[in-house]
């Protein structure tokens, strides 16, 4: 593979396809019997170049000043990534030894650590592993350990992942919120006579709401998310396989509306969320391409810490706008 020793700005690199027949060739089918323990993917290489950045921009309607425009950045005259910009990549890294077109499964859990911002025109490093599998409700998990670092070697984002490898999503989806998680129920009910805020300040209080994002991720957005312009073919920009999964229409990846609290959460606490944020979120029922949908949270604890900075805890939801269910439920914390 000599004609592609530069790096491209996917994961897989598409133009392949000018002298490859089948681009997954050589690779596992996504089988839960197929997995090893511990099994690696990577090391690999990203380049945050300008398209990537504004990709993602037009994926999330995310348009971050900082990663848009020069100057005016906290982290100096250099543009950089949307906090969530590497998610996907991430998640998708198992598709270094498994056949991605084949992959009808089922994201159920996703936890992002975030440590630097990625600056553009940076060569990234991602690498995991699968480093647990099990069987639950006839259902088989796999756990995705991963991470990325610059290229002076500073992490970047820290990620651990859930996942049903292959499944039935349309029969299965939404079953998970009868028993949201051990640490606890979240409703996403607002409180009578909360105050809404958009940016945390000194007089940001326990019970402050997030005024949240309101959202709407169409067909064409799924599809580039979920890597059509690699041909890349799923339940997410694909009709046909959408329906192998018992689905009358795509549906959003999950990691694609977790990317959302990102959005939300670096708005509400800014350049510290590139530094010390942390998001963890249970999905618990699917948001079908073109579904508007809501992002929001609640503050539920605030600490002042030695250094004079305040250590906030929220709870994190999202809620599709039609019938009120909840699709996504999650914590996060920030340091600012």
């Amino acid at each position: 593979m000599e004609k592609y020793v530069e790096v491209w700005r996917d994961l897989t690199d598409p133009r392949r396809a000018e002298f490859v027949i089948d681009l997954e060739d050589g690779l596992k089918e996504p089988e839960f019997d197929n997995v090893k323990i511990p099994e690696f993917f990577g090391p690999v290489k990203e380049k945050i170049d300008d398209y990537k950045v504004k990709r993602y921009a037009f994926e999330l309607d995310d348009y971050l000043p900082w990663a848009m425009q020069e100057g005016g950045n906290p982290f100096g005259d250099r543009r950089i990534a949307q906090a969530a910009l590497l998610t996907n990549d991430i998640v998708q890294l198992f598709t270094l030894a498994y056949r991605g077109s084949k992959v009808i499964g089922l994201h159920t859990e996703a936890q992002l650590w975030f440590d630097n911002p990625a600056m553009l025109d940076e060569i990234v490093e991602l690498k995991g592993a699968y480093t647990e599998a099990y069987e639950k409700r006839g259902q088989g998990y796999v756990v995705l350990e991963a991470k990325v670092k610059g290229e002076d070697g500073r992490s970047i984002v820290r990620y651990r992942g859930v996942e049903i490898l292959k499944t039935n999503p349309g029969k299965i989806a939404g079953r998970a919120s009868a028993e949201i998680t051990k640490e606890g129920k979240i409703t996403g009910e607002i409180p009578e006579g909360a105050e809404f805020i958009d940016h945390i300040t000194k007089q940001t209080k326990v019970g402050d709401v997030l005024t949240p994002l309101k959202k709407v991720i169409t067909a064409e957005q799924a599809a580039v998310f979920s890597r059509v312009g690699e041909f890349v073919t799923n339940i997410h920009n694909n009709l046909e396989k959408a329906r192998e999964g018992n689905l009358m229409i795509p549906i959003v990846q999950g990691a694609q509306f977790f990317c959302t609290f990102s959005e939300l959460l670096t708005r509400v606490f800014g350049a510290s969320f590139f530094t010390n944020g942390w998001v963890k979120a249970k999905f618990i029922s699917p948001v079908k391409v073109f579904e508007p949908f809501e992002t929001g949270g609640i503050i539920t604890e605030i600490k002042k810490l030695e250094d004079g900075r305040r250590a906030y805890k929220l709870e994190i939801w999202i809620r599709r706008a039609s019938d009120k269910q909840l699709a996504a439920v999650g914590w996060a914390s920030c340091v600012c």
